[in-house]
């Protein structure tokens, strides 16, 4: 895996890639040095972005100024992930920008509510979030529940704020994703 780490409006950002498509992203709030061991980890290592991976940061680029960006085309790489998890990502790619859905929607849709934790555990374990939106899955309270990147459930509020999802409005006034 090849990996380069880019600046946003959001912050620096971390990506890494294989030949067969994007395999990590790492979502800003870890200082330089962290991020550049996080996204380095195991046998990664700097490289030089393909066309398709420069395509890709310059979209990413744009999401972080506040441009509804759909990454539903980019090749993934989730070869290390389980099967459950891969179907998971794969029914997350459906949720578009402004949209959220909750664990125990994805669960019903994998084909038993009782997943819900599995689902958590599958978000938690998300090698491309933001590519794979794992910010847009909310419990079913509608609050943000757990995120695993730097910065927590706060950094998931920052990114459906931007865009326009405003999580904890008072009931009746949220979609439900039953």
């Amino acid at each position: 895996m090849e990996t380069t780490v880019f600046d946003t409006a959001l912050g620096e950002f971390g990506i890494g890639w294989t030949d067969k498509g994007l395999a990590r992203l790492q979502l800003p709030g870890l200082a330089h040095e962290a991020l550049g061991e996080r996204i380095n980890r195991g046998k990664a290592r700097p490289g030089e972005p393909p066309r398709v991976i420069e395509a890709l940061i310059n979209r990413i680029e744009d999401y972080a100024e506040g441009e509804p960006i759909d990454f539903n085309d980019v090749p993934l790489d989730l070869s290390g992930a389980p099967a459950f998890h891969q179907r998971a990502y794969a029914l997350l790619l459906e949720i578009k920008w402004g949209e959220t859905t909750t664990y125990g929607a994805l669960a019903r849709q994998l084909g038993d509510v009782t997943l819900s934790r599995a689902v958590g555990q599958a978000m938690g374990a998300n090698p491309i979030p933001l590519v794979i939106p794992c910010h847009r899955v909310l419990a079913s309270d509608g609050k943000p529940g757990g995120f695993s990147a730097p910065g927590g459930a706060e950094s998931k509020l920052r990114m459906l704020s931007l865009e326009g999802v405003e999580v904890g409005t008072p009931a009746g006034q949220m979609t439900f994703g039953f």
